[in-house]
């Protein structure tokens, strides 16, 4: 959810990107003491295909251009702290870098449904690129 206090504004809908709805719309269970997500069909049916993503970047390296970071549904609003849960955010790895923006961006790559990921994540984007 974007925060009325946010010094940017949300996200404005577009049709070339994939909607943050259709990502969001995951429940969980307990298997083995711990959550996983269960996807819907329309999530599932995005596994390992081209998809584009709008969001804002969450860095996890330092730097001006970005290889790794994660893409949020909403803007950050504070350093230390996640703008959402797994199912509002996506892991992205680039084949060029991206550079640094606070603004929202769009990135197009290979997109992937995580079952069990160690770290807890829902998705993931590979051999992704920077789109305008």
């Amino acid at each position: 959810m974007h925060s009325p206090l946010s010094p940017f504004a949300p996200l404005k809908p577009r049709e070339d990107v994939l909607a943050w709805s259709v990502l969001t719309d995951v429940s969980t269970r307990i298997e083995n003491r711990r959550i996983v997500p269960v996807y819907p069909a329309a999530v599932n049916t995005l596994d390992q295909k081209t998809q584009r993503i709008q969001g804002f970047m969450m860095p996890l390296e330092a730097g001006e251009q970005q290889r790794h970071f994660l893409l949020a549904s909403v803007p950050l609003t504070c350093a230390f702290c996640t703008p959402g849960g797994p199912e509002s955010m996506v892991e992205v790895r680039t084949k060029a870098p991206v550079k640094y923006s606070q603004g929202a961006v769009v990135v197009e790559g290979r997109f992937h449904v995580l079952k069990k990921d160690p770290s807890g994540l829902y998705y993931r984007m590979t051999e992704a690129i920077g789109v305008k």
